[in-house]
């Protein structure tokens, strides 16, 4: 959501407005990371770490070359499956239906 210069370094940070949780979501740790990629891409610079910024509570997440691979490996997948079909819904929650970027596309709709 924003970067920190910090000396050298720039440090991306990513701020949730849910209660914190013990330890960062995946899907948040993921986005950090993606954030991470951008600032590499950008300034040509690979941040150490990022952060992940709860209300009260902020972690520190490493960008390790596991992450890194990790994350790449995510997109992929992604862009494999945006370019197929009938890739099936993953939940039974017609909340979450409400609330998708895709919704008015979508052939599984809940709601």
């Amino acid at each position: 959501d924003y970067l920190i210069r910090k000396g050298s370094e720039i440090i991306p940070v990513e701020v949730k407005s849910s209660r914190p949780p013990r330890a960062p979501y995946d899907a948040h740790i993921f986005q950090l990371s993606l954030y991470c990629l951008l600032v590499e891409k950008v300034y040509q610079r690979t941040p150490g770490y990022g952060l992940i910024h709860y209300p009260g509570r902020t972690f520190s997440v490493p960008f390790t070359n596991e992450l890194r691979e990790s994350t790449l490996n995510l997109v992929s997948e992604m862009h494999r499956q945006e370019n197929g079909k009938n890739i099936p819904r993953s939940h039974t929650d017609s909340w979450k239906c409400a609330s998708c970027g895709y919704k008015d596309v979508c052939d599984q709709k809940i709601a």
